[in-house]
């Protein structure tokens, strides 16, 4: 899997864009996750990648509904129209969902405690998890916003480190991580 990482808005929120292999001049389809572009030189530099990539967008993923998370959704729906929107309202209980986008399986993972509808995308084929906020290098999402709990958070980032070490974390913000060096050393777990 290739995974182009954009830090977007004030709050330099990871969007990505994820594809099969790296792009060619072949076409593939990607998947975004957390479309946080902000500005107009955002959105162009999102939509640019894609198009000079040749890329065609299959889904988008939402990991919470925070507006720094989902501020761009609005373009890429306007760009990309009927692409499926993934994300809380999609799995409908707190149980784990499994997806299929062209040829890119992943686990939803319901993971409520930074916000009540936050989920986690694990690519377990390739070791890696988008975590959103509720998982960071090294910390977690705050708990201090409309719809966060630290016990449901703790629950969550439990579930989380029950992953096999090696599994490589891709947070809402912020750098790459994985679970063993969370488990080693996260404060919060």
């Amino acid at each position: 899997m290739y995974i182009k990482t954009f830090y977007c808005n004030p709050f330099r929120e990871c969007t990505y864009v994820i594809s099969p292999s790296e792009p060619s001049d072949l076409l593939q389809s990607c998947i975004i996750i957390d479309p946080g572009m902000f500005d107009n030189k955002e959105e162009q530099r999102v939509l640019d990648y894609i198009t000079v990539s040749k890329l065609s967008v299959a889904a988008v993923l939402i990991t919470h509904t925070h507006p720094d998370h989902v501020c761009g959704l609005d373009f890429i729906q306007a760009h990309f129209p009927n692409i499926p929107v993934y994300g809380y309202n999609y799995i409908h209980e707190p149980e784990d969902k499994f997806i299929t986008i062209n040829g890119m399986a992943c686990r939803m993972l319901f993971t409520p405690g930074h916000k009540e509808d936050s989920v986690c995308y694990y690519f377990e084929n390739d070791g890696i998890i988008f975590t959103g906020d509720t998982l960071f290098q090294e910390s977690v999402g705050r708990t201090d916003l409309p719809g966060g709990d630290m016990a449901t958070l703790q629950n969550s980032i439990a579930r989380l480190m029950q992953l096999p070490k090696k599994v490589v974390v891709y947070p809402g913000h912020g750098y790459t991580t994985t679970i063993e060096h969370e488990l080693k050393y996260n404060p919060f777990i």
